[in-house]
């Protein structure tokens, strides 16, 4: 994929050294896609802890992906003015402040305390992501910008394994509970036990805010380039929706966003769904659990399973990109997923969630390279252009709480939207990524 174009007031120097500012810049890929990944396990822990449905639930994904909305562009216009470095640290501080809150939140037990946790951390995430890419483009040569950005975005398809696992580990319960069982107990253990549910995401959350913190920190130490340009500077939002490719982009990511968080929110349902017996073993082999792990444990391991194929998708994606052609890539890509998703939503057992799982190899170029498509040949315009395509996340806010309602008339039918979006996408691929003015 060809990166946009900028011309820059910042000048690459052979003779210096850029891997720290590159590895701390790097580790950006990291953190985001760690509180990404989390976003499942809250949604299914906050059913028990906080005696919700399915559909309020979800709103988890509408609070953080609505961050991204509100805070896209003013993050973008903000660090033209003050420096991506100060905008990075504002990012980092605004991550570990909402990470931090889900401390009082948790003594709280308040939902809406947690919503707004979470709200926070994607206004800090959306500084990061709005500075990380054009970061790496500079720290080191020019012509091995596009396998820095590459290598970079791997880290996030490592991080986002993790979330599923600290899940398993630390948060979900070593004793299954529903709203069912907890409704049939006496009130006050009930209670005890949500309180301890609740509480189970504090030490979790705080250690994630002091690594941020520690990242922050080593950023302010640190000399960073800076990258400016005066003509981005002068460039208004005047004459953009002309680009008839970005707004295809536009639509085409807020799908991809809201299907990849509807999958990623209800795998473990949908796991506990088809396939309710353990299966175990490879779980014991990858994790040295016991055989004590509850069905929702288990679940929540597969998952990081799926963000393996992830991860692997990220790699064997960025080798293809080198051979074939991105739209043809993306347009494949999503016809596959959206196959998989009807063969889930309309089959059974654990071949149901297989297909479910793939999907996760599948999905992982297409938000760069929606991303990258979306915003060619845009000129003066393109960080304006990049953060309409980065509003476009507010589609994670929107989908899941849809999915959720269709899903309490069975959880297969959480599938529907992810299907639906998939061949949007597939649309993007084939026609509307096709730069032309109107």
């Amino acid at each position: 994929m060809a990166l946009p174009s900028t011309k820059a007031d910042f000048q690459y120097d052979p003779n210096k050294s850029y891997l720290v500012p590159f590895i701390l810049v790097t580790s950006l890929f990291f953190l985001w896609g760690i509180a990404n990944s989390m976003n499942g396990t809250l949604i299914k822990h906050f059913q028990t802890a906080l005696d919700l449905n399915r559909a309020q639930a979800g709103i988890v994904d509408s609070a953080f992906y609505i961050g991204y909305f509100v805070m896209a562009l003013p993050a973008a216009f903000l660090m033209n003015r003050i420096g991506y470095k100060k905008g990075i640290l504002i990012g980092l501080i605004l991550y570990a402040a909402g990470a931090f809150l889900f401390y009082p939140a948790a003594e709280m037990r308040l939902y809406s305390f947690f919503l707004f946790a979470l709200f926070v951390i994607a206004c800090g995430l959306a500084f990061l992501e709005t500075a990380a890419n054009p970061y790496v483009t500079v720290l080191g040569d020019p012509k091995s910008a596009e396998s820095r950005i590459n290598f970079s975005q791997s880290f996030n398809g490592l991080s986002i394994i993790m979330g599923p696992v600290v899940g398993s580990l630390f948060i979900f319960s070593a004793t299954e509970y529903t709203n069912e069982s907890l409704a049939a107990m006496p009130v006050a253990d009930a209670e005890i036990i949500r309180i301890a549910e609740a509480q189970s995401v504090q030490v979790p959350y705080l250690a994630i805010a002091g690594v941020v913190l520690l990242v922050a920190i080593l950023f302010a130490i640190t000399k960073m380039p800076e990258i400016s340009s005066a003509a981005e500077k002068e460039a208004s939002f005047k004459g953009i929706t002309r680009h008839r490719h970005l707004m295809f982009g536009v639509l085409a990511q807020f799908f991809y966003v809201g299907a990849q968080a509807s999958i990623w929110g209800y795998f473990v349902d949908l796991k506990l769904h088809f396939a309710k017996d353990h299966h175990l073993e490879i779980v014991q082999w990858l994790y040295r659990i016991s055989e004590t792990a509850t069905p929702t444990q288990i679940a929540s391991f597969h998952a990081s399973f799926a963000f393996i194929l992830f991860m692997v998708g990220r790699f064997v994606g960025t080798w293809l990109l080198t051979r074939v052609s991105a739209s043809k890539l993306l347009t494949v890509y999503a016809a596959l997923s959206a196959a998989l998703v009807l063969y889930g939503w309309l089959g059974s057992g654990l071949s149901a969630v297989i297909a479910i799982s793939v999907t996760y190899f599948f999905m992982s170029i297409m938000f760069p390279t929606i991303f990258a498509l979306s915003i060619k040949n845009l000129g003066e315009q393109v960080k304006l252009g990049s953060g309409l395509v980065i509003m476009a996340i507010v589609g994670g806010a929107v989908l899941p709480p849809l999915t959720g309602l269709l899903s309490l008339s069975g959880i297969e039918n959480a599938l529907i939207l992810p299907f639906i979006a998939f061949l949007i996408i597939m649309f993007f691929g084939w026609w509307g990524y096709k730069v032309k003015e109107t």
